[in-house]
């Protein structure tokens, strides 16, 4: 594959990444503050807001690390190692990664109810679920694309084989 194609990609994964970055560092801890300040005055809703922060933050967590292993594995197409086992285990790694987004984000699904019960905003409750539901769907591509690559691994094997 030519390598301004990988760059591309490298650069849109990068991409992907800013914005999050920018969110962790500028916007939760911004409403943190707020929710602290609310936790003064004995509102229960503030403890609310802090365990759907943990949960966000938590995320970024396999957020990040599947970023790393998507540019691992476009490291691993520039060195034409694409059909190899590392290749396998990267996907498998954004697999898990996917599920363990969703997963938190499902276990927010009720904290955020509460906020959007008392905030009288129902968009919250579709926000938190299209990011479950987006990261189940990245699950799902992640191992289709790792049982296909698997499948030409082994063909390949069989191929190098019969040669």
């Amino acid at each position: 594959m030519k390598r301004g194609s990988t760059l591309l990609l490298k650069i849109a994964v990068i991409l992907i990444g800013v914005p999050i970055l920018g969110l962790c560092i500028f916007l939760l801890p911004q409403i943190a503050r707020e929710a602290f300040e609310h936790a003064g005055k004995g509102a229960v809703l503030a403890y609310v807001v802090f365990g759907i922060l943990i949960i966000m933050y938590l995320s970024a967590i396999p957020f990040y690390f599947a970023l790393y292993q998507a540019l691992r594995l476009i490291n691993y197409i520039d060195k034409n190692q694409a059909f190899s086992q590392i290749s396998v285990k990267a996907l498998k790694k954004i697999r898990t990664c996917a599920i363990t987004i969703s997963g938190l984000y499902v276990v927010a699904l009720p904290l955020i109810f509460v906020v959007a019960e008392w905030d009288d905003a129902p968009g919250l409750i579709l926000i938190g679920l299209v990011i479950a539901g987006a990261s189940m769907v990245i699950a799902v591509f992640a191992a289709v694309l790792k049982k296909l690559l698997q499948e030409a691994i082994d063909i390949k094997s069989e191929n190098d084989l019969t040669v």
